[in-house]
């Protein structure tokens, strides 16, 4: 994607092997997203998205010589099109999310959220797992929900702000913690020790958000997390090419 101010923005989208198979983090925009039907009425001015085929997840998935009939599951951060287009290039799959998330989607109770979600991502009748704060636990220092159905080895860390059930997804490799954030920030330097993002981005974030003020609070959460979690956005190209190389 590429909002206005020369900036590119990346999907970044994980791919994870489970004892039940494959599971993605966040699916980007899915296959044939340009003739799909028309994205929310802020996306074409304020994101400018490329929509490539080739990038879809369905498709990488099958470009690592691996079958998408074994994605198993889908843990979503959010519904934003972005995140969730794909849902239905994986029909079979169940789909993860925040309670708050899943009924802002499904039930919205506002304009803006009635402008935000497309239905037409989950016609094909999605398997939802959903998830509250009930029962909580904690997961370095932050508020977490785990483990999932049948996958002991993921988290939802609720970081409310960029939409009502916004979540980031916490992943035991084995050797170390990762943090998807999604959207909880879209910069690099937004984490930094001395934060910092460009004027364009920080003014697209807050204006997409539901809540800035929220949202800005659990950046800063994110901003004390211990060393050895490897936090990172969906959308900063920076994070993403230190994550491949």
């Amino acid at each position: 994607m590429r909002p206005p101010g020369g900036f590119a923005i990346v999907c970044h989208c994980l791919l994870l092997e489970t004892d039940r198979g494959l599971c993605l983090v966040d699916t980007g925009f899915g296959i044939g997203e340009a003739s799909f039907g028309a994205l929310p009425g802020f996306y074409r001015p304020m994101i400018r998205p490329v929509l490539a085929d080739s990038e879809a997840a369905f498709n990488q998935v099958i470009a690592l010589g691996l079958d998408p009939r074994d994605v198993r599951d889908i843990v979503v951060t959010h519904l934003d099109v972005d995140h969730a287009g794909g849902l239905r290039d994986f029909p079979w799959a169940r789909v993860h999310l925040h309670a708050a998330e899943h009924a802002a989607a499904t039930r919205p109770a506002t304009s803006a959220d009635k402008g935000r979600y497309r239905a037409r991502q989950w016609e094909h009748g999605v398997d939802w797992m959903t998830y509250d704060d009930r029962g909580g636990d904690t997961l370095f220092g932050l508020s977490a929900i785990r483990p999932l159905h049948d996958l002991p080895d993921l988290a939802l860390i609720p970081l409310a702000g960029h939409s009502r059930g916004h979540s980031g997804v916490a992943v035991d490799t084995g050797d170390g913690w990762l943090l998807h954030a999604g959207d909880a920030y879209w910069f690099h330097g937004e984490v930094a020790p001395r934060p910092h993002c460009p004027r364009a981005l920080s003014l697209t974030q807050r204006l997409i958000a539901t809540d800035h003020r929220l949202r800005l609070e659990n950046v800063a959460k994110l901003r004390d997390l211990p060393a050895d979690v490897r936090v990172f956005s969906a959308h900063d190209p920076h994070e993403l090419n230190v994550a491949v190389s």
